[in-house]
C-alpha cells in the first residue's frame, strides 16, 4: 500500500484504533488482569511524572513552532517528534493507571468542581481528542512528504491548529493536575 496517497483514510483508521483504546482504558473495560501490576508507589508517581511530562511537552511544542517560523526545519522536526515521544509516554502512564485505579476523584469544594474543575477537565479532554487525528495526519504527512513538498500539502495548516490545541491541552492538563494534587 501506498501510504502517501491514502494518508487520510490511515489517518482515520488509527485515529479510531488509537482514541479505541482511550475510551476502553478510561471506560476501564481493559480488564486490569491482562495488565501486569506496577508496585504502588510507581501507580502512585504517574501522576506527578505525567505533570512533569505535560510541563516538558509544552516547552517542545514551543520550541517547534519557533523553529518551523524561523525557517529551522530540523529543529522543528526534533522538537515536534520529542512532543509526540512526551504525549505517547503520557498518554501510556495515564491510561495504565486510569485502567487499574480509575479517575482520580476531586476533593475540593462542590463549587470548584462545578465552575473551575469539571470545565476545565472537559475542554482538556476534548482537545486532547481532536488532536489525535490531527497530529496523527500532519505526522503522516510529514513521514511520507520530503520537506520541499509540505509546504504543497495540508500540513503547515493543520499543524498549526494541532500545535495550538495541543498546547492548550497540555496547559489545562497541568491545570487539572494542580487542582487534584496541589491545590486540594
Amino acid at each position: 500500500m501506498n501510504v502517501r496517497r491514502h494518508v487520510p483514510t490511515l489517518t482515520g483508521v488509527l485515529s479510531v484504533v488509537a482514541l479505541g483504546l482511550v475510551f476502553a482504558a478510561a471506560g476501564r473495560r481493559i480488564p486490569a488482569w491482562l495488565l501486569p501490576r506496577a508496585p504502588e508507589a510507581v501507580i502512585a508517581a504517574i501522576p506527578h511524572v505525567n505533570a512533569a511530562i505535560s510541563v516538558a511537552a509544552i516547552s517542545t511544542i514551543v520550541v517547534g513552532v519557533r523553529a518551523i517560523r524561523r525557517g529551522n526545519v530540523a529543529r522543528h522536526r526534533r522538537a515536534m517528534l520529542a512532543t509526540t515521544g512526551l504525549f505517547t509516554v503520557f498518554l501510556v502512564a495515564y491510561l495504565y493507571r486510569v485502567a487499574l485505579e480509575g479517575p482520580t476523584e476531586f476533593a475540593g469544594p462542590a463549587a470548584v468542581e462545578r465552575f473551575v474543575y469539571f470545565p476545565v477537565l472537559g475542554v482538556h479532554i476534548l482537545l486532547a481528542v481532536v488532536c489525535v487525528p490531527l497530529v496523527i495526519y500532519v505526522l503522516l504527512l510529514a513521514g511520507t512528504h520530503s520537506v520541499s513538498e509540505l509546504p504543497d500539502t495540508r500540513h503547515p495548516t493543520v499543524g498549526r491548529v494541532a500545535a495550538t490545541l495541543w498546547l492548550v491541552s497540555f496547559a489545562l492538563g497541568t491545570v487539572v493536575y494542580a487542582l487534584l494534587y496541589v491545590v486540594y
